[in-house]
């Protein structure tokens, strides 16, 4: 039943929601004062349980809450892979010492985490990763490299896979730990892609100490823990949760494809686009996007719990990555010259923007797991076919 109405919502953001928090700059001490605000009430992170800091809230509400602080330009600040990634696997399988230490701190947007899994040797072969983790009296001593760690170079906490028994079948001599990046053993390396910016690192362990306590589960079962925290950032890049449920359709690439096409390629005289297989193009990718849409609605309404689902959150991110691909390589095609632009007074920051943002969509299919790794968990996990 639902204990979060509407107009409980509506009379809290009048009161705690200005005009100068919604125009403020992200970093202002208003939006600190913001931040402050939500997490007294749980609201950063409104479906954790309360008693780590959370709202408490079903899904149904935290939908509701979502909807009402759309309507007054208002959003929860970002919880990164805090609250997306570490935050649910430890809800899991955390101690409760654990817990209490960690997720109070990500709900009060104090700490920023960043994921070590991938590794120069071992990518779409994760289980292959060899950074080592040795028991050394109470402390583990951690040794090894990761790479395309985004964010490692802003982040104070990392999760990471690392091998505690290099002897035994290399999907059974894994844990994940968590490592404090404060400390003389951590060094990141931001990777510059072609799109020009700089989301990924390379993070290097010489000697970093992570305590007993830091590991989560029992050592040398962390593969299944690591996987299950997988399809947490699934779920969230697919948009599965509530966040996706309320996202506003206004700002989707996709439904500015048409204006572009009529820009860029030309409009006839009943208004439709004047290339028709351009037409053609765009409406199918409206239909596709559409779909996607009404099947993510028909899978949230039946998980009427809320929480992350398995295998199938693949087919999700697996979708929603070719999409994105799709709909930036469409939108260059559709802008001609004008979006292949680099830089110069000749090309708008719309148009240098879209060259930009076709580029970074190339990684879409890799991050979270490449568009392959997605059809082998589909093929063996979802439709049960032999190896």
């Amino acid at each position: 039943m639902m204990t979060l109405d509407t107009e409980t919502v509506r009379d809290w953001l009048e009161e705690n929601f200005s005009e100068g928090i919604k125009n403020s700059a992200i970093g202002s001490d208003q939006r600190k004062e913001w931040t402050k605000r939500l997490a007294t009430i749980g609201w950063t992170a409104p479906h954790w349980p309360k008693e780590y800091g959370g709202g408490g809230l079903s899904f149904q509400e935290h939908v509701v809450l979502l909807k009402e602080m759309q309507k007054v330009g208002a959003s929860i600040p970002d919880g990164g892979m805090g609250m997306g990634l570490i935050g649910p696997t430890l809800l899991e399988y955390g101690t409760e010492e654990q817990k209490l230490r960690h997720l109070p701190r990500i709900v009060r947007r104090e700490v920023r985490w960043c994921q070590g899994y991938s590794e120069p040797g071992a990518g779409s072969d994760l289980a292959g990763l060899s950074t080592r983790a040795v028991l050394d009296g109470d402390n583990y001593v951690i040794n090894g490299q990761k790479i395309w760690t985004s964010g490692a170079n802003h982040a104070d906490w990392i999760f990471a896979l690392v091998r505690t028994n290099p002897d035994a079948p290399k999907h059974d001599g894994i844990s994940l730990v968590l490592i404090d990046m404060d400390q003389p053993g951590v060094t990141v390396k931001p990777i510059r892609l072609i799109s020009g910016e700089s989301p990924f690192c390379e993070t290097f362990f010489d000697n970093a100490i992570a305590t007993k306590n830091d590991l989560i589960g029992k050592p040398n079962h962390g593969w299944a823990i690591g996987k299950r925290l997988l399809q947490h950032e699934r779920s969230g890049l697919s948009g599965m949760g509530a966040e996706g449920a309320t996202a506003s359709k206004k700002g989707s690439q996709e439904y500015h494809l048409a204006r572009l096409a009529k820009k860029y390629v030309g409009e006839s005289t009943d208004g439709k686009i004047a290339d028709p297989a351009f037409r053609n193009e765009v409406i199918q990718q409206r239909l596709n996007q559409l779909s996607l849409e009404l099947t993510l609605n028909r899978v949230r309404e039946e998980n009427a719990s809320g929480k992350t689902l398995g295998e199938i959150t693949s087919i999700f991110k697996l979708l929603g990555a070719s999409q994105g691909k799709k709909n930036t390589s469409l939108q260059v095609q559709l802008m001609g010259s004008n979006g292949t632009g680099w830089e110069g007074d000749g090309f708008t920051q719309a148009e240098l923007g879209a060259t930009r943002s076709w580029l970074g969509s190339r990684a879409g299919s890799i991050a979270g797991g490449t568009n392959e790794v997605q059809l082998n968990i589909i093929a063996k996990r979802v439709l049960g076919l032999p190896d």
